[in-house]
């Protein structure tokens, strides 16, 4: 190959690869895209329709979460699956599940996490209290 097909190759290459980086940097540390599958957040997310969300990574190094966030986790039932609910309550609150006439108290370093169709939703309700 020619030297000036060479450089041309190496011009559109590395800025490819460094901007590859920066993004996989950026991506991994700062923010990601999560895939919305089935519908235990509609009406909030249609993930029936293959919707996205952005989910924003700092608060998760922070624990840093309020009442009524949007938040992905790993399920407690299957490691390799990740879901997306809402938060309900943090540490130290009381939750009312009228499902089962229960009162429980969310203890240290879990949070109670809801899908805004509770009829189909498997979340807080289902596996209780998720540590965070």
């Amino acid at each position: 190959m020619a030297a000036g097909a060479w450089a041309a190759l190496r011009s559109v290459v590395k800025p490819c690869i460094a901007g590859s980086l920066i993004g996989l940097t950026v991506s991994d540390r700062y923010f990601s895209v999560a895939a919305v599958r089935g519908a235990s957040m509609h009406p909030t997310f249609e993930g029936m329709t293959g919707e996205y969300a952005l989910v924003e990574r700092l608060c998760l190094e922070r624990y840093d979460f309020s009442r009524g966030d949007v938040v992905t986790f790993v399920t407690p039932v299957d490691h390799g699956r990740k879901a997306i609910k809402r938060v309900i309550g943090l540490p130290g609150d009381w939750i009312s599940v009228p499902e089962t006439k229960e009162i429980r108290k969310i203890p240290e370093g879990h949070c109670w996490l809801e899908g805004d169709n509770g009829s189909v939703s498997r979340d807080s309700r289902t596996y209780g209290p998720i540590k965070r």
